[in-house]
């Protein structure tokens, strides 16, 4: 059996571990030139921890994790406003986080590989996917433009990502299943000695209105930015002017020397991208199924979505990977919507409920946030507060 997946991020990547070793052949295909070196730090918990274990991964990720030990509000000045200890934090959600770089789960996922036979997952980067389509006797994927390479399969996984094109090319336009949630997210890493070590293992946010910047210190001597803003656009949808390093700039201004800092060194063209979610009605057609963002991003809101990467991934793999001719594929993929639709649903009602308070509007809202983070000792309160840090429901 065959499987074609389309993007190499956590869950392709997964997804063609767990398949591998269950004896497919599988092709990867990634358009970016290599592994993306740009994304923000996550907290990793719920269902992934328990599939990462399972699978054997979770060792690989705890190597790379960082240890974190409180998420700190700092006015314009500095001065920390309120903070929470993150191991209170890593008891609510269950007793096991990891604070993970997005780059450095991908990298972990990308090494798990060596866990399956040789020649059996091939990865091609650079290729960018110029049609797909499915049917009921199996998929054609079409790589490339001028100098096309058509590669057939018996099923098609799309696992590239919240703007994916293999769910354009094969349940239609994007607009269809896009929910933005009325933010922007950023996020650019830099090289910053001083700040390095001036915040070492803690996440340092700015207790602001209408837009907030974190920053944390990584291992390699560099910083971390992860910024999000409230999404000015046009009535045609598009942001109003400026590229993204100049709209960072004026939407950040003022934070404190920290944010204007990290402002200075911004590169030219960080990750900047609308906070939504996707919302479909199925994810599987003919022989084509989509995994991971693709099909249930959450937003960075709902907390989970490396986490619901692994977990999701890790289960396609079960369902589909016994899978020995054409006949099982489509109850396995059936079987694989019917069970981890549900989960992915629940973490997007969590990620829509946090969007209303995850940006105070005024100094109400953010009064009322500082008073809410200081009364953690009490009974209900910190459950409250571990949500409102990070934006996630811990469970």
């Amino acid at each position: 059996m065959k499987a074609v997946i389309v993007g190499a991020g956590i869950a392709g990547l997964v997804a063609a571990r767990q398949l591998g070793l269950a004896g497919w052949d599988i092709e990867v295909l990634e358009k970016s030139a290599a592994p993306r070196p740009d994304g923000y730090m996550m907290d990793f918990f719920g269902p992934g921890v328990e599939a990462a274990e399972r699978i054997g991964l979770y060792p690989r990720l705890a190597a790379v994790a960082y240890h974190v030990e409180a998420a700190e509000y700092v006015d314009a000045t500095g001065h920390p406003t309120s903070s929470i200890d993150y191991e209170q934090f890593a008891r609510l959600a269950g007793g096991k986080v990891l604070s993970l770089l997005r780059p450095d789960m991908e990298r972990a996922a990308l090494a798990a590989l060596d866990d399956v036979a040789s020649g059996r997952v091939r990865i091609r980067y650079g290729a960018a996917v110029s049609r797909a389509w499915s049917g009921d006797d199996g998929v054609q994927v079409v790589v490339g433009g001028q100098h096309a390479v058509t590669l057939g399969a018996d099923v098609l996984v799309g696992a590239d990502g919240v703007h994916s094109g293999v769910r354009a090319h094969v349940f239609g336009p994007e607009e269809g299943y896009l929910r933005p949630l009325g933010m922007r997210a950023a996020a650019f890493i830099v090289t910053e000695p001083i700040l390095n070590a001036r915040f070492r293992n803690r996440f340092v946010l700015t207790d602001s209105i209408d837009r907030m910047a974190g920053l944390y210190s990584l291992r390699s001597g560099e910083v971390a930015a992860f910024m999000v803003y409230r999404d000015a656009t046009d009535a045609a949808g598009h942001q109003r002017s400026g590229s993204p390093r100049e709209r960072l700039r004026r939407e950040f201004a003022g934070l404190g020397n920290a944010v204007d800092r990290l402002l200075e060194l911004c590169p030219e063209h960080p990750y900047d991208d609308v906070v939504a979610q996707i919302v479909m009605p199925g994810w599987q057609k003919g022989r084509t199924v989509l995994v991971g963002d693709a099909c249930g991003a959450v937003s960075l809101l709902a907390g989970q979505g490396g986490s619901l990467a692994i977990a999701g991934a890790a289960l396609l793999g079960d369902v589909l990977g016994p899978v020995a001719s054409s006949d099982g594929i489509s109850a396995a993929l059936a079987e694989f919507e019917r069970r981890w639709k549900p989960v992915v649903e629940e973490a997007q009602a969590a990620g829509r409920r946090t969007a209303s308070s995850f940006l105070p509007a005024n100094r109400t809202q953010r009064l009322l946030r500082r008073w809410i983070i200081r009364a953690t000792h009490l009974p209900g309160i910190d459950r409250f507060v571990a949500r409102q840090i990070v934006g996630r429901i811990a469970k």
